[in-house]
């Protein structure tokens, strides 16, 4: 297995054990677990930005506002995603967390089509066909839309526009976001627990708030590491072991009902993915076969 192959999939494995992490902080509303995750995830890249004396990047930032204003947006849709996706953990909604990032790559098509004037090839056309198929299928049986996973594939697709269009390395992006993000709920903390409308918590507690820094960082980095040192097609299929795991943790560690109409939804947006990933391995192996013909 190649480095970038082990850095990417450990940041995707990261990724989908999170519930077993933030189910420890079930003594703690998911609004406040997020912006605990705000300000130590600040420290924790501040720290790793001193030891790399990384900070060069800041005047560029102070020369353009308009960088500044696109990573206050992304920074917006990143806590509107960490406050879904905690919630969604801790109220026993896991399923719905994996199944929104198993749309996610879809929704990224759509995104590419109407903001970047992108043009999706027939078979991903189809494969995201198949799954609206599967979230319509989902939506009657149950009543309702997948609010849940419909909004985290969602807010998680606008951000990684956002972070298309305003480009800063993994790090420093993080660190800006954080920048941004981190003072708000530092005041928001402090008049909490002032106010009294903020509990106490025990030493338990304070720990997984503190390690939720380098938690958050940590994944964020491996993930850079590997996209740097292999193919986006292999990233790509990566990709799916953190929904993968998520589900497997909904099913089997938090008994969450899958069987019948969910089962079947499920299948249909599995089959999606499977069309979509082959279609972009045959995609990218036919224009590595031309270029070296070429």
């Amino acid at each position: 297995m190649s480095s970038g192959v082990l850095y990417g999939l450990s940041a995707y494995v990261m990724w989908g054990l999170f519930p077993l992490f933030f189910k420890q902080l079930q003594a703690a509303s998911a609004l406040e677990v997020v912006l605990h995750r705000m300000v130590w995830s600040l420290v924790f890249v501040v720290l790793v930005l001193g030891v790399m004396r990384r900070w060069s990047w800041l005047a560029d930032v102070r020369r353009s506002p308009a960088l500044l204003g696109k990573f206050a947006v992304s920074a917006a849709l990143l806590a509107a995603n960490w406050l879904i996706y905690i919630w969604a953990v801790n109220n026993d909604h896991v399923l719905d967390a994996s199944l929104g990032y198993f749309i996610l790559p879809l929704v990224n098509v759509a995104l590419g089509y109407g903001f970047l004037h992108e043009r999706p090839r027939k078979a991903q056309w189809a494969a995201f066909a198949v799954a609206a198929c599967g979230v319509l299928w989902l939506a009657l049986q149950s009543g309702h839309m997948p609010w849940i996973a419909l909004l985290l594939a969602l807010s998680f697709g606008f951000y990684g526009l956002m972070r298309k269009v305003a480009v800063l390395g993994a790090l420093e992006g993080m660190s800006l976001e954080t920048m941004l993000l981190a003072p708000i709920a530092l005041v928001v903390l402090l008049w909490g627990t002032s106010s009294g409308t903020m509990p106490a918590h025990d030493a338990h507690t304070w720990l997984f708030f503190v390690l939720s820094g380098p938690v958050t960082a940590i994944p964020l980095l491996l993930f850079a590491a590997g996209a740097r040192r292999t193919q986006l097609s292999t990233m790509g299929i990566l990709q799916y072991a953190s929904p993968t795991i998520l589900a497997l943790l909904g099913v089997f560690v938090y008994g969450e009902p899958f069987a019948g109409p969910r089962a079947v939804g499920f299948s249909l947006i599995w089959l999606a993915l499977l069309l979509y990933s082959a279609e972009g391995l045959w995609f990218s192996r036919k224009a590595a076969a031309n270029a070296a013909a070429a």
